[in-house]
């Protein structure tokens, strides 16, 4: 008999049994289980789970999910022939491990279904084209690289570039959409999640959030299994009917604990000592986002990637690159300039943006990268001169008024009218008016909502130009004064009275 009755049921059902002959930290190897299934769950006498990863005839090798201690000779046996994790709209508003496992201190989760985690991505066929932007409420990425509703776009950067940050607003920022945000965090530190927690709770957007929770000090398997976990909760609404949004947060956590897991199995080592099938291992998992045909729901994808000195080259950046539809990148460099959200506007790009953007808001996109370039190239020049020309100083002047729309702390978010507003505003100014961007951004609150139709941009506009713009006083040159003329006769005056 054994003192665990769920184990003791297994074996009664006759299913497949083994027992532990080797243990190397998190890999496991039993003895048994002929004609095991790869991905099947295990169960072992102590009550602590398995995942199968390889089978040779009667020698099975196991990641071990809860931990790194099982002693020799403990037996196991087959739960289900695939790992599942609990899934439904119960996980909403809660933290749980990737096993579905409450971690928030609340009541036990009674989820209906079950679902796997290894998950196929659907076909071709049954996919349909992406054309609804996913406003994050950020103008510097709402109006140059907009995110599209089932799309797969990479977060890249260094650390404390301003990623989270970014991806804090995007959440709170899906209040009263309906959209279920499910936000996987992986080999974070303490004082990190419960900063992101914290955000979570204070902008309400908790309640429509299934966080996934794999920390630091969770086991290695829990870090690898948690995205894919975090996909299958996400997939089930997705097929629920429900919009989704996926942040893996972050995937350099996720190919460093595979990376130890691989190590630890003794599989050869490829580049930068990941194993041979990482791309594999996030390609299956980015893949499965996308719109259904079926009910025209989505799922996104929003990886993030650690690019340590901004190096963008190195083997993960370039192999998510490769995957997404395009890539957001926070620049440290730009950080320290002080402009928030630190957006590389030179190397970040949306493929599928444009798909989901009205005619004007292409040619707003469009203008607006002119005029930036325009004022980087009119900023180089002016440290090499005092005496600007009328356009320079034209391009300077608009260039500054929007990088100061685009700065946003993190609780101000704007709707994608309001951004439209704003931007257009000043790209009317001639360069010759100074705009108030602080009283422009609090205006086109209240005024953002009279936009019924696109005439009605045009009529705002003049307004909040008329309203907000004042010319700049150019300082003349100041004439000097020439001095008073010397009086020779006073001169021979003064000579004679020396003389005297």
């Amino acid at each position: 008999m054994f003192d665990n009755p769920t184990f003791q049921k297994l074996v009664e059902a006759d299913n497949l049994t083994g027992e532990v002959v080797a243990v190397n930290s998190f890999i496991v190897e039993v003895k048994g289980l002929e004609g095991v299934c790869l991905g099947a769950e295990i169960l072992f006498a102590d009550g602590q789970h398995g995942i199968v990863r390889e089978a040779y005839g009667d020698r099975v090798i196991l990641f071990n999910i809860d931990s790194e201690k099982l002693a020799i000779g403990t037996l196991a046996v087959v739960e289900k022939d695939m790992l599942s994790v609990p899934v439904g709209k119960d996980l909403v508003g809660r933290v749980v491990s990737p096993m579905g496992i409450p971690l928030d201190g609340g009541s036990a989760i009674r989820a209906t279904a079950m679902s796997g985690i290894f998950n196929p991505a659907p076909g071709i066929m049954d996919r349909s084209m992406l054309d609804t932007q996913l406003a994050s409420g950020v103008t510097a990425v709402d109006s140059f690289f907009p995110i599209v509703l089932g799309q797969r776009i990479a977060m890249l950067g260094d650390s404390k570039s301003g990623k989270s940050t970014f991806l804090g607003q995007l959440s709170a920022n899906q209040q009263g959409s309906n959209r279920i945000v499910v936000y996987v965090l992986i080999g974070k530190r303490k004082v990190d999640i419960e900063h992101l927690l914290n955000e979570l709770q204070t902008s309400g957007a908790m309640e429509n959030t299934i966080v996934v929770l794999a920390d630091i000090f969770d086991s290695l398997s829990q870090s690898y299994l948690a995205p894919y976990a975090a996909c299958a909760m996400a997939e089930y609404l997705w097929n629920q009917g429900e919009d989704v949004i996926v942040i893996y947060d972050d995937l350099t956590s996720h190919a460093e604990a595979y990376r130890q897991l691989s190590l630890l199995q003794e599989v050869d080592p490829g580049r930068d000592s990941y194993p041979g099938d990482m791309f594999y291992a996030h390609s299956s998992l980015l893949e499965r986002a996308g719109k259904l045909l079926s009910n025209g729901k989505t799922l996104t994808s929003l990886p993030v990637v650690l690019t340590p000195n901004d190096d963008i080259t190195a083997y993960l950046s370039t192999n998510i690159m490769s995957i997404t539809d395009g890539q957001i990148i926070f620049d440290l460099k730009v950080f320290r300039q002080g402009i928030r959200p630190a957006v590389n506007a030179g190397l970040s790009v949306s493929r599928v943006g444009s798909q989901a953007q009205t005619v004007r808001q292409k040619k707003l996109s469009a203008t607006l990268f002119k005029k930036l370039a325009s004022y980087h190239q009119a900023e180089e020049f002016s440290h090499f001169s005092t005496q600007l020309s009328k356009e320079t100083t034209t391009d300077l002047n608009i260039g500054k008024s929007i990088y100061e729309v685009l700065s946003q702390p993190p609780e101000e978010r704007h709707t994608l009218t309001e951004q439209q507003l704003m931007l257009e505003t000043v790209l009317l100014s001639d360069g010759g008016d100074s705009i108030d961007v602080p009283g422009l951004k609090k205006e086109v609150k209240q005024v953002g909502q009279k936009v019924k139709e696109e005439k009605d941009f045009d009529t705002i506009e003049a307004e909040l130009l008329k309203k907000f713009s004042k010319k700049i006083e150019v300082e003349k040159p100041k004439e000097e004064k020439p001095e008073p003329a010397e009086n020779p006769e006073g001169k021979t005056k003064e000579k004679k009275d020396e003389a005297r």
